[in-house]
């Protein structure tokens, strides 16, 4: 009898499952991905070339590029327009520099009500600080691999 009853219960959870879990059409999410993340590189892409065309240099107008990106992707982040932006195109919202601003600036703008410290301190690195941990870190392992090769004459 116990045995039924789990069998039972196991199958009304799995129909329960399948009945919440969202269906998606993989080709349409890739392509909406592409889209976005397409338009946030032509953005890029206009600011770098109306900066180059200013006279700017490209190493300059390379910089200029980032700064804009970051805030906007920040702005858009405080306006809570940039979640429905990542909502619709996914991964093409994760665009390195737009995707790690917007990870950064999303909890310090959650946290703001618990205080300076405490919450915008605390949390501003919750998400975006793996990322700098473990970058930090793999370069560093990969710089003593480097080092260590030119010891050995192998590079």
């Amino acid at each position: 009898m116990k045995q039924e009853e789990k069998q039972r219960q196991q199958q009304a959870y799995n129909d329960y499952v399948k009945q919440v879990t969202p269906t998606r059409n993989l080709a349409w999410a890739m392509c909406r991905a592409f889209l976005l993340g397409g338009a946030i590189c032509v953005v890029g892409q206009l600011i770098l070339d109306t900066a180059l065309n200013r006279g700017l240099d490209k190493d300059t107008a390379g910089s200029w590029c980032s700064l804009c990106l970051i805030f906007i992707s920040i702005l858009l982040t405080g306006l809570n327009i940039y979640p429905a932006f990542a909502k619709w195109g996914g991964a093409g919202a994760l665009v390195p520099i737009t995707g790690f601003a917007n990870s950064v600036a999303a909890p310090a703008i959650e946290f703001k009500k618990e205080g300076q410290v405490f919450g915008i301190g605390a949390k501003i690195f919750s998400i975006a600080g793996p990322v700098i941990l473990f970058g930090i870190f793999s370069s560093w392992i990969l710089g003593a691999i480097y080092w260590m090769a030119g010891l050995l004459g192998v590079v």
